[in-house]
C-alpha cells in the first residue's frame, strides 16, 4: 500500500485542516479535468484523502503500517521554542490572527474557534485576511468556516464565507472547489441564520448575500425574508421595499 501521507505530501501528525488543504492543492493540479496527468494519480489522491480525513480509516491506516508509529513519534518530539506559548503572550492583532490558524492546523479547532469569536467581539474591524497571503486566507478561512458551522456559529461562519467567495471572484483560487465553498454559505443563508440570531442580524447577512451571486431564486428568498425581518422589528417601510424588489425580479 502506497503511503498516503506521502502522496498528499503531508507530515504524520498532520491535521485534519491540513489535510484538506493539502488535498486541494494537489486535486486542482490532477483533476481530469484540469490537467493531461492520469487520472489514476487523481484516484490515488482521492482515495488517500478519503482514508485520511476519516478518524476510524486513517486510524485503520496507521495501526497496518508500522513505520507510521516511529514517525509520529519522531514528528511530535518537543520542540525548544513553542510557537504557540509565544503567539498567546502577545495581544495584537497579527499575533492573534496567526494563532487562530495556528490551533485549526494543530488539532485545537474549539481553541482557534473560540478566539475567533473573541477577536471579533473585541474588535469590529479585525479581519485575518489582513496577515495572510490571499490564498492563506482563502484556504484556512473556508476550514474555519466548516468548523463555525458545525458549532452553530451561523452568523460568524457566512461573514467569513462571503469575504472568502467575493475574493474569488476577483482572483479564481478554489476552482473546482468553489460550488462546494458556494453551497455552504448559501445552505446557512437559507437553512440556518433564521432564529440563530437576533432579526438584525439576520438582515445583515442576508443583505450581503444579495452581492454573492447565488441567483435569482435565492435573492427572491432572501429578500423575502428580509421582508418578514424588517416587519419583526417594526420597519414595515423596508420591509415594503424588500418585497418590491422581489416581485421585481419574479417578472
Amino acid at each position: 500500500m502506497r503511503d498516503y501521507y506521502e502522496i498528499l505530501g503531508v507530515r504524520p501528525d498532520a491535521s485534519v485542516a491540513e489535510i484538506r488543504r493539502a488535498y486541494r492543492k494537489k486535486a486542482k493540479i490532477l483533476h481530469p479535468d484540469h490537467s493531461k496527468k492520469s487520472s489514476e494519480e487523481f484516484i490515488e489522491l482521492r482515495k488517500a484523502y478519503e482514508t485520511l480525513s476519516n478518524a476510524r480509516t486513517r486510524a485503520l491506516f496507521d495501526e497496518n503500517s508500522n513505520a507510521r508509529q516511529y514517525e509520529k513519534r519522531q514528528s511530535t518530539r518537543k520542540e525548544t521554542f513553542d510557537y504557540r506559548t509565544w503567539l498567546l503572550s502577545r495581544d495584537d492583532d497579527e499575533s492573534r490572527a496567526k494563532l487562530i490558524f495556528f490551533d485549526l492546523l494543530h488539532h485545537n479547532e474549539d481553541a482557534a474557534v473560540a478566539e475567533f469569536k473573541r477577536m471579533n467581539m473585541k474588535n469590529s474591524s479585525f479581519r485575518l485576511s489582513r496577515w495572510f497571503t490571499r490564498e492563506d486566507f482563502m484556504d484556512f478561512g473556508f476550514i474555519l468556516s466548516e468548523e463555525l458551522v458545525l458549532r452553530q456559529e451561523y452568523y460568524d461562519a457566512v461573514i467569513l464565507l462571503g469575504q472568502i467567495i467575493q475574493m474569488e471572484y476577483s482572483y479564481q483560487y478554489f476552482r473546482l472547489f468553489f460550488p462546494e465553498v458556494k453551497e455552504l454559505a448559501r445552505h446557512v443563508l437559507r437553512n440556518d441564520i433564521e432564529g440563530s440570531v437576533s432579526d438584525e442580524l439576520a438582515i445583515d447577512a442576508w443583505e450581503q448575500a444579495l452581492d454573492l451571486r447565488f441567483g435569482k431564486h435565492d435573492d427572491i428568498f432572501f429578500l423575502q425574508k428580509m421582508a418578514a425581518a424588517y416587519e419583526r422589528i417594526g420597519d414595515p417601510r423596508t420591509a415594503r421595499i424588500c418585497r418590491e424588489e422581489a416581485l421585481r425580479l419574479e417578472e
